[in-house]
Parts: structure tokens; C-alpha cells; sequence
């Protein structure tokens, strides 16, 4: 939409160096206030998390949300499993998915969309290695033809 205000507070870089992304969806998270203040405050992580189907529902696990540094003696457990909030019919798409093959849930980002927390949810096969290699031979290979054609435009 044109007045969506987006603000990034982490990104799972790696992930698509790490995984083949068929599909994204954007879910809901069901945070607790303390959650909500530290991810305005950009304190998370994604590195090594992941998301579940258990009994129809989406679960995220070790996310790493940081502890609000202004909370006294009610703050989060940082590593919580998060339960996100899908559309019924997207959840069984997932699951018919997600039981192929080498399929699996994983986080791309979390953000704040018109003041609510969302995340990118990727629906992904793992890459084995000698594709992460062909993945940088060909990256390597575009960069250098970019440097050859800016120079031969500049000399």
C-alpha cells in the first residue's frame, strides 16, 4: 500500500546465502509489552531461528529477543517460542508444503508495519554446498564484469 511505514529491526542475512526461498508471508507475532519495547529498540536476533507447525499453529523458536533494560522484575524470557498469526487456509498451504521434502520455515526479517510488529516468513529448501559455491562463482562474476564495463566506460 502507499502509506505503509516500515521500519526494519533485524534481518536474517544469511538465510538466503543458506536456503533456496520459494515463498515469503508476512505473519503476525504475539508478543508481551516487554517484547514489544525492546524490538522498538532494535534488541533481536534472528540467527538460528526457525518456525514450527505444531497442532495447526505456527511457532517460532530461538529468536532471540533482548531483555527491556527498564523493566525491573516482569521482563521475557528472551528465547520464548512465539506463536505467529497466519490465515487458517495459508497454514494448511504450509503444511502440505512443509511435510515435502527438505522443505522448512524459516525467519527473513522482522519489522514494524503502521506500528505493528510483523516477520517474513520463507518457505525454503536447503542449499547443499556445491550450490552455495555456484552461488558465489556467479556472484564473483557479475561483480567483475560490472568493474570491466565501468572501467572501459570511465578509460
Amino acid at each position: 500500500m502507499q502509506g505503509d511505514r516500515i521500519k526494519i529491526v533485524c534481518q536474517n542475512r544469511k538465510a538466503k546465502h543458506d536456503y533456496f526461498i520459494s515463498e515469503i508471508h508476512e505473519a503476525g507475532m504475539v508478543l508481551l509489552g516487554t517484547e514489544v519495547k525492546s524490538l522498538r529498540m532494535g534488541r533481536a536476533n534472528l540467527t538460528d531461528s526457525y518456525a514450527k507447525i505444531r497442532k495447526n499453529e505456527v511457532f517460532l523458536y530461538n529468536m532471540h529477543i533482548g531483555p527491556y533494560p527498564f523493566a525491573q522484575h516482569v521482563n521475557h524470557d528472551p528465547l520464548r517460542p512465539r506463536k505467529l498469526l497466519l490465515h487458517r487456509r495459508e497454514i494448511k498451504r504450509l503444511i502440505g508444503k512443509v511435510e515435502e521434502k527438505g522443505m522448512s520455515l524459516i525467519p527473513i526479517k522482522v519489522y514494524f508495519k503502521n506500528g505493528k510488529a510483523k516477520l517474513s516468513l520463507a518457505l525454503s529448501k536447503g542449499k547443499r554446498k556445491y550450490d552455495k559455491r555456484e552461488a558465489i562463482r556467479k556472484r564473483d562474476e557479475k561483480r567483475d564484469m560490472n568493474r570491466f564495463y565501468h572501467r572501459k566506460e570511465k578509460g
